[in-house]
């Protein structure tokens, strides 16, 4: 991989922007330093720009990240990179394509918090539905409302529509089936699913009471959920959204809670993390949590060592083509 060399012959350096890394763990930071290699650990606790990144970067042959942006320019900047180990599996914010033609090996965590993930979402789903949120917030205020406005609903014999069948999603369906739920999917992926019933995305949104998306973002999944599409949904509706902030137009879901066309969110993600719309922050039917989806004890231990395995094994040349994102820049050297 000419040009991509660590300066100076100086033992390589591994940026680490993930929050959960354990920098003397056995299988973590003191695997990295016992194959020579130095630690930068720089944690990612809000937004940073390019340039920021870029500064961080500079000199190392590897990064184990979180959502930092590493785009064309971040690259360029850090022409010792070697591999960018992402924690968990989206890759929206890093230039796949710069990546390739850098060289550079962009890996994920592929299965390591699935069902972490699912269990995020039905319990997203429930709090919506079962109005946990208010009635917690009605009993902290001295309150003991066991109906009228504050009504619970059914999540049971409803019908709940998936947005995406992939892993996650479909972990998702198997904990749905004991609420005896019918069960919508849309997956332009798929032909046909013996388990659960496949429509177009419009009939998904008509006929079903829980939304839940379960999507990568894309340039061709970007605001999915628009004004359009809330109004196809049923008054008695619920979204919720575990994936990319994104998929949504915050401001048309803000609207549509408002004006009551839509009954309640859940939402995960943020189009712009760590910033939340005040809009939908002072709304009542809505759950809010910080992008934690895929996050637990067991899901952070699992996806850092994976992490730091692949770090490992792309500097020496073996490389697991079924964790890498950009499969392109493998008939490339990647040797450390």
């Amino acid at each position: 991989m000419a040009g991509r060399e660590a300066a100076g012959g100086s033992p390589g350096r591994v940026l680490v922007t993930w929050m959960g890394f354990d920098p003397e763990g056995p299988r973590t930071g003191a695997r990295l330093r016992a194959a020579g290699l130095e630690l930068r650990l720089a944690p990612k606790l809000g937004a940073r720009s390019g340039a920021e990144v870029a500064e961080l970067a500079a000199g190392a042959v590897a990064a184990i990240v979180s959502t930092d942006p590493f785009d064309r320019d971040v690259l360029a900047a850090a022409p010792a990179l070697r591999v960018i180990a992402r924690v968990g599996v989206g890759t929206d914010s890093i230039d796949l394509a710069a990546a390739t033609e850098a060289g550079v090996v962009v890996t994920t965590t592929p299965g390591a918090n699935t069902e972490t993930a699912a269990d995020h979402a039905l319990a997203l789903i429930l709090a919506a539905v079962r109005r946990i949120v208010e009635h917690d917030g009605s009993i902290r205020r001295g309150e003991w409302r066991r109906g009228g406005t504050l009504t619970p609903w059914d999540l049971n014999a409803t019908t709940v529509g998936l947005v995406g069948y992939g892993s996650i999603g479909r972990a998702v369906a198997r904990r749905l089936r004991g609420f005896d739920v019918e069960l919508l999917v849309c997956d332009p992926a798929l032909r046909e699913d013996g388990d659960a019933e496949l429509v177009p995305l419009d009939e998904l949104l008509e006929r079903s009471g829980v939304v839940s998306l379960h999507i990568p973002l894309t340039p061709e999944t970007r605001g999915l959920i628009g004004t359009a599409e809330l109004a196809r949904m049923r008054p008695e509706a619920v979204l919720v959204n575990t994936s990319r902030g994104g998929l949504v137009d915050e401001r048309a879901l803000t609207e549509a809670l408002e004006s009551h066309r839509l009954r309640a969110a859940a939402l995960d993600v943020f189009a712009d993390e760590p910033d939340v719309p005040r809009g939908l922050a002072v709304l009542p039917n809505v759950v809010l949590t910080p992008h934690i989806g895929g996050l637990s004890e067991r899901s952070i231990a699992a996806m850092t060592e994976q992490a730091t395995e692949h770090v490992l094994s792309v500097l020496g040349g073996r490389a697991d083509p079924a964790t890498v994102a950009n499969p392109g820049v493998l008939d490339r050297t990647v040797a450390w």
